[in-house]
């Protein structure tokens, strides 16, 4: 397996500061700012709640401990596909391609779109979602079609801008609330809200908000210094948002009433209007928009690379793993990005993720399952990084992710099965593959 693009010449490197950018943008979508409404209303404790989002953090720091050391061994673009392929072979490998190539990424990219859409009205009124929906998603591929340079520059100067507009917001918030009757301090009925089934149904939305801290390992055959710089920016990223996204649930507690936040999908903008007054709604909309494109720029930029990957290693995908002339992926980047648009359009996004969702979460249970196989069965490979805490931070992370498989089976009985089906189709459609190149041999 190559690291090198078909075709091209050699390829300036990502540094570590953008894909430590690349993390943070992808971890942080529009999750945050909408789910502790539906947190509160299960776990009624201002402590609980903050406990959730740490434990959560700490779940999340696990898996990028275990990503690190697979991805410094295995130092090629793809996440998953390429670790899977060494771990179980290249079916497994591609059934979990198969699942980011088409719709991983390309669900949650028209759904930040949407979200774009539909944030930008509180700020421009009467602009329609859709239009600005997908002309976000146009004019950011526009920007990585143009080269490594422009998607660089572009990714740090939003990322920049978001964390600077949530930094913010949390300054103001501390600065200006308080006097609400939500308390920080632990009593002895937080206990019983801790080992309640409610506290474990909770961090799986918890953990649906902390996705994306493993974004680095899709682009690790992009960096200079692989072994140094992917752990760093793992590490460095999903650290950063943790603190963050403690800081941002303690203001929404905080500056608002739980009664208010219970039940809410709105959490930042009820928020914002706590702190901000009636204009809180419009800055929190362009908080939310000016942080949803970098969002949608990580995704847009970390996606195709799995295709890339996969046509590097199938025939049959060969044209996806061709690059121009200044290295840019440009048939793979299309068809995530028409992918995208399409799904923006037919509205089934939703859908889609509900449906891809256990699949995606199964290949990250096998994945760092496969860093326990790989210790017993290959201790003789190379690995530069080590995963901190082994083997407790791989069990840590299995067990909630085993615990949020089993949930979604029995809370989405239907949806689970078509994740499942998925996962069945990427095995066919690789056994397909190999016998029509071995037909053409």
């Amino acid at each position: 397996m190559t690291n090198r693009p078909i075709g091209t010449r050699s390829l300036p490197a990502v540094t570590t500061l953008t894909a430590t950018a690349i993390v943070v943008a992808d971890m942080i979508g529009v999750g945050v700012f909408t789910s502790l409404g539906f947190q509160a209303r299960a776990v009624p404790s201002g402590f609980a709640l903050v406990l959730l989002w740490v434990v959560g953090g700490g779940v999340a720091l696990c898996g990028a401990l275990c990503y690190a050391e697979l991805a410094t061994m295995f130092p090629r673009s793809g996440g998953e596909y390429t670790f899977l392929s060494h771990m179980y072979g290249p079916a497994v490998g591609f059934m979990a391609g198969w699942l980011s190539a088409t719709v991983g990424f390309a669900a949650p990219v028209a759904l930040a779109a949407m979200a774009f859409g539909q944030y930008a009205q509180a700020v421009l009124a009467g602009a329609p979602a859709l239009s600005l929906g997908l002309a976000v998603i146009w004019i950011v591929s526009a920007v990585h079609l143009r080269g490594l340079r422009h998607s660089s520059a572009f990714q740090l100067a939003f990322t920049v801008l978001k964390l600077g507009l949530i930094v913010v917001f949390i300054g103001v918030g501390f600065a200006r609330g308080g006097g609400q009757s939500t308390s920080f301090v632990p009593n002895a009925s937080d206990l019983t809200q801790i080992v309640s089934a409610s506290f474990a149904v909770s961090l799986v939305f918890v953990m649906y908000a902390y996705s994306g801290w493993n974004a680095a390992t899709y682009i690790v055959g992009e960096l200079g210094d692989p072994q140094r710089s992917l752990p760093r920016a793992l590490l460095a990223g999903t650290g950063f948002v943790v603190v963050l996204y403690v800081a941002l649930n303690a203001v929404f507690l905080y500056t608002t009433p739980l009664t208010e936040l219970a039940g809410q999908v709105d959490v930042a903008l009820i928020a914002g209007r706590h702190i901000f007054g009636e204009a809180g709604g419009r800055l929190v909309g362009t908080l939310i928009c000016a942080g949803l494109i970098p969002t949608i720029s990580a995704m847009m930029w970390i996606g195709p690379l799995v295709t890339v990957a996969m046509g590097e290693d199938v025939v049959l995908l060969r044209m996806f793993a061709r690059r121009s002339r200044n290295g840019v992926p440009t048939a793979a980047i299309l068809l995530q990005c028409g992918v995208a648009s399409l799904l923006l359009l037919t509205q089934s996004f939703e859908a889609v993720l509900e449906f891809v969702q256990f699949g995606l979460i199964a290949c990250s249970f096998l994945t760092v399952l496969g860093l326990f196989k790989l210790r017993l069965t290959r201790p003789d490979l190379p690995r530069p990084y080590r995963t901190w805490g082994y083997p407790f931070t791989p069990l840590i992370f299995l067990a909630v992710t085993l615990f949020m498989m089993v949930y979604l089976v029995s809370a989405r009985p239907l949806q689970s099965l078509a994740g499942l089906l998925m996962m069945l189709a990427g095995l066919v459609l690789y056994a397909v593959a190999m016998a029509r190149t071995r037909t053409k041999a």
